[in-house]
């Protein structure tokens, strides 16, 4: 049969049936509709959804997920698509489930400090929320003004103040959904522990492959009387790593400590003139928060250990709109190296601290064997970095060459002593790079796991865990640049 006569066939098999959970305003499946929900924010690999789901309620969510399991149909949840991987690219024979309209905080709950809302919620939305109870939430990615907080759990994401606060794992108590049969589940408790396994903590960042979650309570933490930054400007890369990692050693947890080497600096600066200093080679961001008194003292001894570290000049921000200042350089990095190149490919790979001088001396080695440029940003304080490889996809095999690039990056992480991910998953994006770091063995238990979840393997197939005789596979297709088109070719689970 016809590959499009089989599609078509289907749609109409699985628009059908999914009319009888939904309304008719719930459901795309013209290509002209689907067509934005394609790609996450990896847009370089763009895949069309049979047919796209928006349900409006909890109940709704289980429904679709009943009828899509009875017809043996794939389901890839979506948040607000802003994810890196490329964890909400859609099956070609499934249903992109969009969880966008589940977007309602149920309930602020100031003396217990948490929070109950829906999935769709945007993470700074409940910051506001919590703000009239001088109460927040403390993981903050740089896409919180977008970024939903069911994504957040799917991917287990940070931000730059979880060198001190954790991530969304450390602020999450509870999560309410479905499995892929439509069954209701709840794991957590807003009780300090559950009885039992702590499937919670495997839930979060397991990136849409075990279940749907509709529902998240969160953790919310009381707003500090005083935050103040510090910009600390080096001469060299190497010494502000060492930097760092001195900081650590000195007993110093700040809020926040983040890096960026001068020519992303230079990207930022032009972009939103957040007063930094472009003669350095590498400046960080240190924020102390707490009591007058406690940051005062901390401040007494950053500054102490970054004169030892060799900062040739820091700066301590005056006031909030100063410190806010500082900060929209940091939080406005990946818009700002749009402006410098036509396309980007964002890694995420996490690395001792001890290490980020050797990454950095490593990455710019990299550039010249790639002949292509890197700007880079970390989150220094936890080792997680953002490598940001600037590329034209118009330009014929450069998107093959910000792969490799890509690649041998997160090799070079794993031999460092770390991993090939830090808050952004796998997605499709590192499914090679999971070869490198897993074992048959590690990657069988991670797929029998799944498997206890999801028997069929109807959640986000072909994502995160590759299967034990694809990883060959997978590396002929990265290095042909057809990765996006190979996708639906694959096996699953």
């Amino acid at each position: 049969m016809n590959i499009n006569v089989h599609r078509h066939q289907r749609q109409k098999e699985v628009v059908d049936a999914l009319r009888g959970v939904l309304p008719e305003r719930s459901l795309l499946w013209h290509d002209e509709a689907v067509t934005p929900y394609e790609c996450d924010g990896l847009s370089a690999y763009r895949q069309r959804p049979l047919v796209v789901a928006l349900p409006e309620s909890h109940e709704q969510v289980g429904a679709v997920l009943k009828a899509c399991h009875a017809l043996d149909v794939p389901v890839v949840a979506r948040g607000a698509g802003t994810g890196l991987s490329g964890g909400a690219l859609p099956d070609a024979m499934g249903v992109t489930l969009s969880l966008a309209r589940l977007n309602k905080v149920v309930h602020i709950d100031p003396l217990a400090r948490s929070a109950i809302v829906q999935c769709g919620v945007r993470n700074l939305a409940i910051s506001e929320a919590a703000a009239p109870h001088g109460l927040y939430y403390a993981p903050d990615p740089s896409s919180q003004i977008a970024c939903t907080i069911g994504g957040n759990v799917a991917e287990n994401a940070g931000g730059v103040h979880c060198l001190k606060y954790g991530l969304t794992v450390h602020n999450v108590l509870r999560v309410r959904g479905f499995t892929i049969e439509g069954d209701p589940i709840e794991l957590g408790s807003e009780a300090l522990d559950v009885p039992g396994l702590d499937l919670l903590a495997a839930f979060i960042g397991s990136e849409g492959l075990l279940g749907v979650v509709t529902e998240v309570t969160v953790r919310l933490l009381p707003r500090p009387q005083v935050a103040r930054c510090v910009l600390a400007s080096f001469d060299d890369v190497a010494k502000a790593g060492d930097a760092v990692a001195a900081i650590i050693a000195a007993g110093l947890i700040p809020a926040g400590l983040e890096m960026m080497d001068r020519p992303m600096t230079l990207a930022v600066e032009d972009f939103v003139k957040a007063g930094y200093d472009l003669d350095a080679a590498a400046i960080l961001l240190i924020e102390s928060d707490g009591t007058p008194e406690e940051v005062e003292e901390e401040i007494f001894r950053l500054t102490e250990v970054l004169q030892r570290a060799g900062a040739t000049r820091w700066d301590i921000s005056l006031d909030e709109s100063q410190r806010l200042r500082f900060w929209s350089g940091r939080k406005n990095a990946f818009p700002a190296t749009g402006r410098i190149s036509p396309d980007y490919l964002c890694m995420d790979a996490s690395i001792p601290r001890k290490q980020l001088a050797t990454m950095l001396q490593t990455i710019e080695h990299l550039q010249g064997v790639h002949g292509l440029r890197c700007v880079n940003v970390f989150h220094a304080g936890d080792g997680n970095m953002h490598p940001l490889i600037l590329f034209d996809a118009n330009d014929a095999g450069q998107l093959q060459r910000a792969e490799a690039f890509g690649n041998d990056i997160l090799r070079t992480a794993v031999q460092l002593g770390g991993t090939i991910t830090g808050e952004h998953g796998v997605g499709v994006e590192k499914l090679d790079a999971m070869c490198t770091q897993f074992s048959d063995d590690e990657r069988a238990q991670m797929l029998a796991f799944k498997a206890a979840f999801d028997p069929k393997g109807l959640l986000n197939p072909g994502k995160a865990v590759p299967m034990l005789a694809r990883c060959g596979e997978l590396r002929g297709v990265r290095r042909s640049g057809a990765l996006s088109q190979a996708l639906s070719n694959l096996p699953r689970y």
